[in-house]
């Protein structure tokens, strides 16, 4: 009687399924939030600047930078077929997402105790929807 044996993985392979619709989900979040201060003009979702396409260091720090970093993340996981790489992509989602979250109230310091992001328009509830569509949900 011949025994079969079944190739062993390593432990820190993981199957490439696992990480796929994570990795979407943040590629699509990253995108978002790289692109917002870009299109949100568009339709009067905006902060302080109500020109699309239009760059500021603001918008670098605060919304192009986290995004691109959670993008990166999401293509990692995407592709992820170890634990490694996996975690480390994990790491980078959870910086660009804490970012996203602090970076507005942290860029008062070298801004003369005002946000980079500026100030939403319009009332109050499409405030609050400004503020979460461009930083708070999206961290």
């Amino acid at each position: 009687m011949t025994a079969t044996t079944t190739p062993r993985r390593s432990r820190l392979s993981i199957p490439r399924t696992r990480g796929l619709i994570s990795g979407l989900c943040l590629m699509a979040l990253g995108v978002w939030g790289a692109l917002v201060v870009f299109i949100g003009p568009y339709f009067g979702y905006a902060f302080i600047n109500h020109q699309a396409w239009h760059f500021t260091y603001g918008r670098l720090w605060l919304d192009i930078l986290p995004g691109a970093l959670v993008l990166l993340a999401g293509l990692i996981l995407f592709g992820s077929g170890s634990r490694v790489s996996a975690v480390f992509a994990g790491w980078l989602a959870a910086v660009g997402g804490a970012w996203f979250v602090i970076g507005p109230q942290v860029s008062r310091f070298w801004n003369d105790g005002a946000t980079l992001a500026g100030n939403p328009v319009g009332g109050y509830v499409r405030q609050t929807f400004e503020w979460l569509g461009y930083y708070y949900a999206l961290g």
